[in-house]
């Protein structure tokens, strides 16, 4: 009974905080099915880590260092950034590049939907982050979450939970925030242009050299971005070469699932309150709500643009799908598009600037790394 009245003395209304905050991620995770792999397993952590004397953390106990499980896994799999690589294998191994390849110019989306990115750091610094946090919030615009931690996390960012619960979460309000900076910079007619898909064969020979030349192009212009590209396109030649089935589907369901798991749960080490509840916190889930939201307007505004010198127009809603929220931005303009005209399909479009948007962001959060 001393024990429990002692811990019971020793809860802190932070902690009670983030107990709160952990319990509203598993809600939405379960409730409202926002990417519940990692929300669900993030929330448990952030509850696990902030209870009084946890052993999931790593604690002195009469002056000698105990280590927690969850930090050890911190060091093993994050510290090093590993995990995110990993999982990087998995995600190249679901992206069918197809419709990029029949469409190339899409690529043009993925390297305008990254504005926010570059338009953040700015603001970020002028708010008086350091560089290294700077970039590290900044990165939240690309919305990918594997990106996102394994900049933070190189670059030693003082706010690494707040940023990675801030990237995870703006990826699962994607079908929220998007279609409303979209109405907002753009026409109904606008959103009516339809778009033709022509399917254009692409060889085998095409689909296995393009992640091998992504990789050499990318290494050679963004050195740092090597080891994310590297792996993203390594899980992509998996799934093209044709001799390692069963390789490919381990990487896109057992390996993918499992590090995304873990992601969540590691996380949690960083979501401890007394460094996850100050004024900071806040304010980086402002800026990360920025950088999305430019990201969105760069690629329609690139779209418009285009639409300036082109013959074919291009429906601006296409531009924002170059974030690199994949699938799901590509099934947000997709739905948009047919509900403004039930006969406009966008959704093969879309999924090309998406998986554009996918090797762009990678290449994006490769030259914060060079830059700062």
């Amino acid at each position: 009974m001393g024990v429990l009245f002692e811990n019971l003395l020793n809860i802190t209304w932070q902690q009670v905080v983030m107990w709160v905050i952990g319990g509203l991620l598993i809600w939405l995770a379960i409730k409202k099915d926002m990417e519940p792999s990692l929300l669900l397993p993030m929330g448990f952590g952030a509850i696990l880590v902030n209870l009084p004397f946890s052993g999931a953390v790593n604690q002195f106990v009469d002056g000698v260092l105990e280590q927690g499980p969850i930090d050890v896994l911190f060091g093993a799999g994050i510290a090093n950034e590993l995990f995110p690589l990993l999982l990087f294998i998995g995600i190249g191994a679901m992206i069918d590049f197809g419709p990029l390849l029949s469409n190339p110019k899409m690529l043009l989306f993925g390297a305008g939907a990254q504005f926010g990115i570059f338009f953040t750091l700015s603001v970020a610094s002028l708010f008086g982050f350091e560089m290294k946090d700077a970039a590290s919030i900044a990165i939240i615009g690309a919305a990918d979450g594997p990106t996102s931690i394994f900049v933070a996390n190189f670059l030693k960012s003082n706010y690494i939970g707040a940023i990675v619960v801030a990237a995870y979460s703006y990826m699962a309000l994607v079908p929220i925030v998007q279609p409303a900076v979209i109405r907002m910079i753009t026409t109904k007619k606008e959103r009516c242009i339809k778009m033709p898909y022509v399917q254009r064969e692409v060889s085998k020979t095409t689909r296995i050299l393009f992640p091998i030349v992504i990789t050499i192009i990318a290494g050679v212009v963004a050195p740092r971005s090597v080891a994310l590209i590297g792996f993203l396109m390594f899980g992509n030649l998996l799934r093209e070469c044709g001799v390692l089935n069963s390789l490919s589907e381990t990487a896109q369901k057992v390996l993918a699932n499992l590090i995304t798991l873990l992601l969540g749960l590691t996380i949690a080490t960083k979501m401890q309150a007394d460094s996850f509840l100050n004024p900071a916190t806040l304010l980086i889930m402002g800026l990360g709500l920025v950088a999305f939201v430019f990201d969105t307007v760069g690629g329609v505004l690139l779209a418009k643009f285009m639409n300036l010198f082109s013959k074919n127009k291009i429906n601006p809603m296409v531009g924002a799908a170059g974030i690199s929220a994949f699938p799901m931005s590509a099934r947000v303009i997709n739905k948009m598009g047919l509900k403004e005209d039930p006969q406009n399909f966008l959704l093969m479009h879309a999924v090309g600037a998406n998986v554009a948007g996918q090797i762009a962001s990678v290449i994006a959060g490769g030259l914060l790394l060079a830059l700062i």
